[in-house]
């Protein structure tokens, strides 16, 4: 569901720097917000203070949240911890293989080209929707 972004209280928080906000704030402007924040019944933020922080530096009114029912204090750091524990990066070789298969998806050799302008002059006729 979409919260106003200035109706989120964000009250004191175990993460103290968020690092590089611009650069998350680049990928939200060209991708959208791909993970909800997560915030209580009270609209009080549990987790997502860096997507909070980027939605707010591209002056988004409203950003998309999930509303968590927890009560107490170490139910909700357990949710700021899970969230920033279990999220895992690439490693160097899945991001060295990702960034091959992105370039050859982008990039098509003269074959793929010819192949891929043959299927779409057959869905043209066919009227096949993809």
């Amino acid at each position: 569901m979409q919260v106003p972004v200035k109706n989120i209280v964000v009250k004191r928080r175990i993460r103290k720097e968020l690092g590089d906000i611009a650069s998350l704030a680049d990928s939200m402007k060209r991708f959208g917000q791909i993970s909800p924040i997560l915030i209580s019944k009270a609209n009080i933020l549990i987790a997502g203070g860096r997507r909070l922080e980027a939605a707010k530096s591209l002056g988004w009114k409203t950003i998309n949240a999930s509303i968590v029912d927890v009560s107490g204090k170490a139910a909700k750091l357990e949710y700021e911890m899970e969230e920033n524990i279990q999220r895992r990066d690439f490693n160097g070789d899945e991001l060295a293989r990702a960034t091959r298969e992105l370039y050859r998806l982008k990039n098509p050799g003269f074959f793929r080209k010819v192949w891929e302008a043959i299927v779409r002059f057959f869905k043209r006729i066919f009227r096949i929707e993809e």
